[in-house]
């Protein structure tokens, strides 16, 4: 870890997300979300086009506000008229655009990649947005908290411990010592954002939700690793200094955030 470079940058990305999810509007934090999921999306379609995929990224903007747009204005638009809408809106369009003998041979491709964004990004990311304005701001920090400091975790345990692979193709440098140490500090922030946050909360089922959440945390991240690797890139972008690219920053919550909504549904009263 570079520190010198990362720390300034980690600052000043934590201030400005306390303050967003704290005192921000539904309507800021909607749009605000959906500007990181969009720059997430072009460094996304950026990663397919090394591939020669042809990602059509105004399909794709599109496509992806549409699946926002059903989390802000719910009940009244659902998500399912919306992922119609973006099945429907795709047809459309390669039906329209795609006329030409020579482009035959990409369409494949280029509807799988371009499809698969936003799916990817926007309907699983939103449900932050479901997270915050249904349980929260506390569920948020919870949700980091077991996020963050398991990720620390995992990489101290990695390194001092680390012997087996855990995706060696995905994640080179992730082990299986790493994940079980990611999932014992993510179990220590929830006990900690149970006890200063959320009292209400029984302990057990904070610590169950904890382990859970880092597990497939642990998933989500080489997810997001196989991308790069397919095009032998070490990060989305370089956008944010000592960081990488937005998608490098938000690659665990991408599977996390859903999971985590639909497990406190179920598992907390």
């Amino acid at each position: 870890m570079n520190l010198r470079k990362r720390l300034p940058t980690a600052l000043v990305l934590i201030g400005l997300f306390f303050l967003l999810i704290q005192f921000g509007t539904r309507l800021v934090i909607f749009l605000v979300l959906q500007a990181i999921i969009l720059a997430a999306l072009v460094e996304f379609y950026s990663l397919a086009r090394k591939k020669k995929l042809r990602p059509q990224g105004v399909l794709g903007v599109v496509l992806s506000l549409l699946i926002g747009l059903s989390f802000f204005f719910r009940p009244a638009v659902t998500l399912d008229l919306a992922l119609f809408s973006v099945l429907f809106i795709t047809g459309v369009y390669y039906l329209y655009s795609f006329t030409r003998l020579e482009q035959l041979p990409f369409f494949t491709q280029s509807v799988a990649v371009t499809f698969f964004g936003p799916l990817y990004l926007s309907f699983t990311l939103n449900y932050l947005f479901l997270l915050r304005f249904e349980r929260g701001p506390f569920f948020i920090y919870f949700l980091c908290s077991v996020i963050f400091l398991g990720d620390t975790g995992a990489y101290f345990f990695g390194k001092i411990f680390g012997r087996h692979k855990m995706a060696p193709l995905a994640s080179p440098n992730k082990t299986w010592e790493g994940s079980l140490g990611g999932i014992v500090f993510g179990v220590l922030g929830a006990w900690l954002a149970q006890a200063v946050l959320l009292q209400d909360v029984e302990l057990w089922r904070a610590l169950v939700c904890g382990a859970l959440v880092h597990a497939v945390a642990q998933m989500s991240d080489p997810l997001e690793s196989l991308f790069k690797r397919a095009v032998g890139v070490k990060d989305s972008s370089n956008l944010l200094p000592g960081h990488g690219g937005v998608l490098d920053r938000i690659d665990s919550l991408i599977l996390a955030s859903p999971f985590f909504y639909y497990l406190i549904r179920y598992l907390w009263p």
